[in-house]
């Protein structure tokens, strides 16, 4: 009787570790920057920038789940083989991490894979990008934009931009245009 007792523990303990292993793998990876631009209607007009002054500029977000970025994506409309990409911590306004991409072609999309970078749900980061290249997103009408925007796990917090190339946090706020095709992979975790 004793056998059977600890065998039913074992195989409730074995299915259990299994089915949270599943979950995790259940979970889509995600990329908030189309919703983003739908839900703010930022996709109105959109002009490019080529060589017009380097500038820090992205957004504050925050993860309504915890999770972790897989990947970096930017585009540009040129080639520039050292847009650097940091992901920061809101909060502390410290850099969690900092990777240079290789632009190797204008006006495509282009993604790194990195390690992976894990977030707390409810905390505030900020994901910028340093480049002389960029596009700039408005909505038709010319408006502002009211934040928080939601899409899919992430909530976009803000936009943000400081000029220069130092690797400074953005201070400045905008809220009738969007700048800075800069985005990242995101799956949730348990």
């Amino acid at each position: 009787m004793k056998n059977h007792f600890l065998k039913a523990i074992l195989i409730i303990a074995i299915t259990l570790s299994s089915c949270s292993k599943d979950d995790e793998r259940n979970y889509t990876e995600e990329n908030f920057l189309d919703g983003f631009l739908t839900t703010s209607q930022f996709s109105g007009t959109t002009d490019s920038t080529i060589d017009g002054g380097n500038y820090e500029f992205g957004i504050e977000f925050t993860p309504l789940v915890k999770g972790k970025i897989t990947a970096l994506k930017v585009k540009i409309p040129d080639v520039n083989n050292a847009v650097r990409v940091t992901i920061w911590d809101k909060v502390t306004t410290t850099v969690m991490r900092s990777e240079t991409l290789n632009i190797t072609s204008a006006n495509s999309e282009q993604s790194i894979d990195i390690a992976d970078l894990e977030l707390e749900a409810n905390h505030q980061y900020a994901i910028t990008m340093n480049s002389n290249d960029w596009y700039n997103h408005r909505r038709a009408d010319n408006s502002d934009v009211s934040y928080p925007i939601t899409s899919g796990n992430i909530k976009i917090d803000n936009y943000k931009w400081v000029s220069g190339t130092a690797q400074n946090y953005p201070t400045n706020i905008a809220t009738s245009y969007f700048a800075g095709d800069v985005s990242f992979n995101f799956i949730q975790m348990n």
